[in-house]
Formats: C-alpha cells, structure tokens, sequence
C-alpha cells in the first residue's frame, strides 16, 4: 500500500508543468518540468504545432519563432500518461501600421466622404490591443491640411472626414510613435455646375458647345463626362450624347427652322440656346 502511494506521488510530481505566467510574442519562453524519464512534449499555438522528445525535470527551452504568434498556447507533456497547460502570449510592441483608407477617388466637396483606420501591428504581424496614439495628417500640394490624434480602441483607430474643394492628390498620413503608413486618395471634380452653351448655325444644321466644364469649386470636369443636348423644332426632338474633350463638349445638330436647344450633364441642366431659321 505505501509502495503503490510513492508511485502515485512520484507520477504526479513528473506530469507537473510550471508554464510562464505571460510572454512577448517572439521573446521566446521556457517551461519547467519536474521527474525523470523521457517523455513527449507537445505544443499547440495559434499558427502552428510541435512535437518533440524531452527529458523530464529539464526546462523546454521555446524558440522566438515558435511564440510569435498572439495567443493561447497549449503545452502537453506525456510521459506514462499526459497532462497539460495552457499560457498566453501577448503582442509586442508596434512595428507597423496596416491602414485601410475609402474611397480611393472622391469628387471634391462632399461631407463625411473620406474615411480610414488605422491598425499598430508588431514585427510578427500581430494585432497591437494595447492603447496606442495614432495621428492622422492630411496634405495636398505640399500644404498641410489637417490633423488629428485618436487613441486605439480594441487596436484600431479610424476618421472621417470631408473631401477638400480643389482636385487633385490628397495624402494621409497615419503615425504611431516613429512608424508611418501613407495612402492617397484622388479627388476629383464634382457635378458640372452653371453649364452654359452657345451654337451657330452651319450649311449642316447648327455646332452647339459648352463653356469650360467646371464644378462648383472651379475644378475642370474629367474629359469623358457626357453632357446631352437636346434640340426641339418644328420636326420633332433630336438628342445628342456629347463625352467632355479638353473641358468641352460638342456636337452637330439637324435643324433647320426655329430651335431650342437645352444641355444637361447628370442632374445639372443648363441654359437654352434659341437659334432663328436658316
């Protein structure tokens, strides 16, 4: 009876495993172990898994590689039978920024358009949930536009803002300590506003353009934008789809009493032209 207790004793004292109470993702890790013998030593992470000889009452030494990822960890020891532990590696400190920035073009002048996050991550691309400060600039043509600094909440930070009123290339910049990520995000020019036109007559019918295309804030409207002219006469209706080249847009018309010609570029109309007979 006392022999088959010592063994028990003895059995119990080398299944015991004395694992880190917290560990830095990729610091490495060391996990005691008591008894004799040799045994089986197993270890499930987040990413990955091992299987390895050990001898009992040595320390297992754990490579950085096999801690760097963020997690709960698993480590089971067998010898005659098994037991196991479990430990939690924390992230590291930040090393890089994954930044997500929408949309990638925006036209000008429109409120809350802009949005991005900002996610810290350390050198082994795990999610950094510890508070961190992230600063959010914003530029255009060199000049700074804006900024704001936004602490992380669950590892991520995020804004939103306005597009500006002048097209061109917008950058955001996102800062955490010494460490940068940029996106751009193209800004365009708005709906066509205050279209006018003018128009002539030809041996053909009538030569109806547009001014200079241009939004509210002056920008030139992207070549390609389709502005639609309408003629009405005598004869009936005649439509043309006209694309914007070089700021403007134009077409040839059949008329050849009295017309009305109206245009339009998506929900802006612009002012009617009337031309006498030929």
């Amino acid at each position: 009876m006392l022999a088959g207790a010592l063994a028990l004793s003895a059995f119990a004292a080398a299944q015991e495993l004395r694992v880190p109470d917290g560990v830095t993702a990729g610091a490495g890790a060391s996990i005691g172990t008591t008894g004799s013998g040799k045994g089986t030593f197993y270890l499930v992470g987040p990413s990955s898994s091992q299987k390895r000889e050990i001898s009992l009452g040595e320390s297992i030494a754990l490579a950085p590689k096999d801690v760097a990822s963020a997690g709960r960890y698993v480590v089971i020891v067998c010898a005659d039978s098994c037991h196991s532990a479990a430990f939690f590696v924390a992230p590291g400190k930040p090393a890089g920024i994954s930044f997500l920035v929408h949309p990638s073009r925006a036209p000008v002048g429109q409120p809350d358009l802009i949005s991005g996050a900002a996610l810290p991550v350390d050198e082994f691309r795990n999610l950094v949930i510890s508070p961190s400060t992230v600063k959010f600039e914003l530029s255009s043509g060199g000049k700074a536009l804006a900024s704001q600094s936004v602490q992380t909440r669950f590892g991520a930070a995020w804004f939103r803002t306005s597009s500006g009123k002048t097209a061109g290339a917008l950058q955001i910049t996102a800062t955490v300590n010494d460490i940068s990520a940029r996106r751009v995000v193209q800004q365009v020019a708005s709906d066509p506003c205050n279209l006018r036109i003018k128009g002539q007559r030809t041996a053909h019918g009538v030569v109806v353009e547009t001014e200079p295309v241009r939004d509210c804030s002056g920008n030139p409207v992207p070549d390609g934008t389709i502005v639609t002219f309408t003629a009405k006469d005598s004869q009936g209706v005649d439509t043309v789809d006209a694309p914007i080249k070089k700021g403007v847009a134009r077409a040839q018309m059949t008329a050849s009493g009295p017309v009305m010609i109206s245009a339009a570029s998506g929900v802006v109309m612009g002012n009617e032209l009337r031309l006498g007979g030929q």
